[in-house]
């Protein structure tokens, strides 16, 4: 069985994103994995964007969404230090309780990411404030840099509540494309994928 919500710790988050945002602006979320291509709520842009200070990684265990914690999958974190090309989403504001009510619901299944709200560069050059997950290291889930190896052996096998784990890294992978984003991991293991198909 998954982990439960911890209603107070969402709790605070919820009340340290809504202190640092005033609730008739705009909400941006920041998009980097299955975000960018099924975020699944209410939007009026989706803009490539740059987040400093984290990157892109294939460091989670999935338990309910790309696996089981009987066999997990592998999914995508902002992981410390580098930088990340992705999507940021703009929300109205009338929105904003209702789309962070379904990210809740869809991300912190397993707490095993930080709701905060990150500096991002939209292509136009303005920066924003977006929500954004980024993976809780202290977390059971968190599984740090494996090797492609590795990373293939699970990946391979995962299959979850949202379906099989080489269809999540196969659709961002090829996103990724779409958006002239490199990410040389993550097209290494598609293309493996492909291969062993």
């Amino acid at each position: 069985m998954p982990c439960t919500v911890p209603s107070p710790l969402l709790e605070r988050q919820a009340h340290d994103a809504n202190a640092r945002l005033g609730m008739d602006d705009d909400l941006w979320v920041f998009g980097y994995g299955s975000l960018m291509w099924q975020p699944g709520f209410a939007h009026t842009h989706a803009v490539p964007a740059l987040l400093r200070g984290s990157h892109r990684s294939l460091c989670v265990y999935s338990w309910v969404h790309r696996g089981t914690q009987e066999r997990p999958g592998l999914v995508l974190g902002l992981d410390r230090g580098g930088a990340c090309r992705g999507l940021a989403f703009r929300v109205e504001p009338h929105l904003r309780d209702e789309v962070i009510a379904y990210l809740r619901d869809r991300e912190q299944v397993t707490m095993v990411y930080r709701e905060v709200l990150r500096d991002v560069v939209l292509d136009d050059g303005r920066r924003v404030k977006a929500l954004s997950y980024v993976v809780e290291r202290a977390h059971e889930q968190y599984a740090g840099a494996l090797s492609h190896e590795r990373q293939l052996e699970i990946v391979s096998r995962g299959h979850g509540q949202s379906g099989p784990n080489r269809d999540y890294v196969l659709n961002t992978a090829d996103h990724l494309i779409d958006l002239d984003i490199r990410d040389g991991g993550l097209q290494l293991l598609a293309d493996a994928l492909r291969r062993n198909e």
